[in-house]
């Protein structure tokens, strides 16, 4: 059985701390470190957010159904980026989203405020 795509990514990601900046885009984001991460995970939700509210506006919108799985993969891969700085492996968070399963997500918000 194959690995997941994200396993792939992160380690792919890992083996980028070792490159330098200016040969490998992730190593100069790794070398901005989290705020530099943060700022491109910032642009990539707002314009996955802008896709969406494109959606909202006219679901038969082709274009906008194009943009906004690709702005979710760029979302998605800087995601991947920080938790990869920060040596969290996906499944750790895969592990975590496998616990949350069938507790109401107001309980589960509730629980994290005690």
């Amino acid at each position: 059985m194959s690995e997941h795509i994200l396993d792939q990514l992160y380690q792919i990601l890992q083996s980028r701390k070792n490159a330098g900046g200016e040969k490998s885009y992730v190593a100069s984001l790794y070398e901005g470190g989290s705020p530099k991460i943060a700022e491109k995970i910032l642009e990539e939700a707002q314009e996955f957010i802008d896709e969406a509210y494109a959606l909202d506006k006219n679901y038969n919108d082709e274009g906008a159904k194009k943009n906004i799985r690709s702005e979710g993969a760029d979302l998605i891969f800087h995601i991947m980026v920080m938790l990869s700085h920060h040596d969290v492996p996906p499944d750790d968070i895969f592990g975590i989203l496998k616990q949350r399963f069938g507790i109401s997500g107001h309980d589960e918000k509730t629980s994290r405020n005690k």
